[in-house]
């Protein structure tokens, strides 16, 4: 069996609760065994890291070097704490070691620049995604020029990540204008990119993830995402791990963070 290490914040957290089910019913080689948190108890839910470890079959580390040494690949979590992907990053990438770091990626975009600059450097496979990028809706909405694309969560500077991935996904440019409305705790953004393609995202806290598309002959169609994307993102990061090829080109990672720094106005 092939050992998958967390590193994370704190343990208890919904990814963390999550991921080794999921990773388990992929009956693949691979399995959650070792973990390493910066807080030893969840503010969540006061779960501390050995009781964390204790329900899940995995066993702590004391630091990230030991956890790197002890397993074959790592995944960097911390999904609402992305300023803490950097001093992660730097103690794991350094092992050479295939890597999954959780959304969203940076808290900004140089910060993203240099995570890319330091896997280079020690030339370790890594990728980080929103799963959205993973639902069974995209597929027939490839070649897509407009969009229209709602989602929720419970605050815009954490959940954008997931409206962002779909439409960088979907449209292959760089986004050239964008502009935010604010209503209130809604948000209108209007993207544009250099090959005059165009995305509108509408966010509110209890909007469900939608897509609104026009397709290049005019077609149309409007699609709730209902598929198991958390699952198919286990399934592609199991694939990673043992091939280590990332399934899609890594600059949109890089172009996710740049239209997220223009929708926040960093």
């Amino acid at each position: 069996m092939k050992k998958i290490g967390f590193v994370d914040y704190y343990l208890s957290e919904w990814h963390a609760n999550n991921y080794p089910a999921w990773i388990r019913e992929l009956e693949s080689e691979y399995d959650v065994a070792y973990a390493w948190a910066e807080l030893d108890v969840s503010p969540i839910d006061g779960v501390t890291t050995e009781q964390w470890c204790e329900r899940f079959g995995a066993k702590s580390c004391k630091t990230i070097d030991e956890l790197c040494q002890k397993c074959d690949a790592i995944v960097i979590l911390a999904p609402s704490d992305p300023n803490k992907h950097l001093g992660y990053a730097k103690e794991v990438l350094k092992h050479g070691k295939t890597t999954y770091i959780d959304k969203t990626f940076a808290p900004d975009f140089l910060t993203a620049k240099e995570i890319f600059g330091m896997a280079k450097r020690y030339d370790t496979p890594f990728f980080s995604t929103s799963a959205l990028r993973f639902a069974d809706e995209l597929k027939a909405l490839k070649g897509a020029e407009k969009l229209i694309i709602t989602g929720g969560g419970s605050n815009f500077e954490e959940y954008c990540i997931h409206t962002i991935e779909i439409l960088v996904t979907l449209l292959k440019d760089t986004v050239s204008e964008t502009n935010v409305l604010n209503q209130g705790s809604q948000k209108i953004c209007s993207i544009k990119t250099e090959n005059g393609k165009q995305a509108t995202v509408i966010y509110a806290p209890k909007l469900g993830f939608t897509i609104a598309a026009e397709m290049a002959d005019g077609t149309s169609s409007y699609t709730k995402i209902s598929s198991d994307f958390f699952r198919n993102l286990m399934k592609d990061m199991i694939r990673f791990f043992e091939d280590k090829k990332v399934s899609f080109d890594t600059s949109e990672t890089l172009e996710v963070m740049r239209v997220r720094d223009k929708l926040l106005g960093k």
